[in-house]
C-alpha cells in the first residue's frame, strides 16, 4: 500500500528532474533526456547529505541554477493560474513565479531525503517526429507498488522542456489551478499573490 514516505520520494525524484536538467541537451529526445536525468538526479541526492537533509537553502541554489534555463516555469505558472492570468499585470505575473516557484521548492524539499532505492522505468515513447507536445511516461519502482510518473514536455528553440507532472494520475498544474482559481474568485489576483507569500512565510523553516 503506498504511503506517504514512498510518494514523497516520487516527488523527490520528479522535482529533482525539473531542478537539473542541463540547457546543453537541446538535442535530445524528450524520453532520453528524462531517462539521463532521472539516473544523475537520482545519483546525486543520495551524495548530498544537505538535500538529504531537507536543506532548503541548498533546493532554492539548486532550482536558481538550474531550474530557470531548464523549465518552462512561466508556462506552468500561467497554467496553474488558468484563464486569470492575462487579466494580471506584468508585476503581478512575476510576483506570482516567484511565489509559486518557492511554494513548489518548499512544499517538496523535505522530499528529496526520501530519495533511497528507488528505480525509474520508462514507457515507450509514443510521438511522431513533427510532434511539438509529449508526454514521457515512466513507473518508479521500490519496496512498494510501481508509482506512475509522467512529464509533460514541450520543443522549443533551445530544446526539450517540462511544463507539468503526473504524479498517480494528478497532474501537478491542474491541481494547483483549482485551488489558485478559488481564491482568486473570492480574493482576486493580488488575493492569490498574498495568500501564497503567507503560506511560504508560514513554511520557512519547515520541509515536506
Amino acid at each position: 500500500m503506498l504511503n506517504r514516505r514512498n510518494l514523497l520520494g516520487v516527488v523527490a525524484i520528479a522535482s529533482s528532474a525539473l531542478m537539473s536538467m542541463p540547457s546543453w541537451a537541446s538535442d535530445e529526445a524528450p524520453d532520453v533526456l528524462v531517462k539521463r536525468i532521472s539516473g544523475e538526479v537520482m545519483a546525486a541526492v543520495k551524495a548530498d547529505p544537505a538535500v538529504q537533509g531537507g536543506d532548503v537553502n541548498r533546493i532554492m541554489e539548486l532550482v536558481d541554477e538550474k531550474i530557470m534555463p531548464s523549465v518552462n516555469f512561466s508556462r506552468m505558472t500561467a497554467s496553474a493560474v488558468g484563464r486569470h492570468w492575462r487579466q494580471a499585470t506584468p508585476e503581478q505575473q512575476k510576483q506570482l513565479q516567484s511565489e509559486f516557484k518557492t511554494l513548489l521548492v518548499r512544499t517538496y524539499s523535505g522530499a528529496l531525503g526520501e530519495v533511497k532505492d528507488q528505480t525509474v522505468t520508462f514507457r515507450p515513447l509514443r510521438a511522431r517526429p513533427e510532434d511539438t507536445e509529449v508526454v514521457v511516461r515512466s513507473e518508479v519502482r521500490g519496496r512498494g507498488e510501481p508509482i506512475q510518473l509522467d512529464y509533460r514536455m514541450e520543443k522549443t528553440t533551445e530544446g526539450w522542456k517540462i511544463y507539468d507532472l503526473n504524479v498517480l494520475g494528478i497532474w501537478l498544474v491542474e491541481t494547483y489551478r483549482t485551488q489558485f482559481s478559488q481564491e482568486i474568485n473570492a480574493r482576486g489576483i493580488d488575493g492569490l499573490i498574498a495568500a501564497l507569500s503567507q503560506r511560504n512565510k508560514s513554511n520557512v523553516g519547515k520541509t515536506g
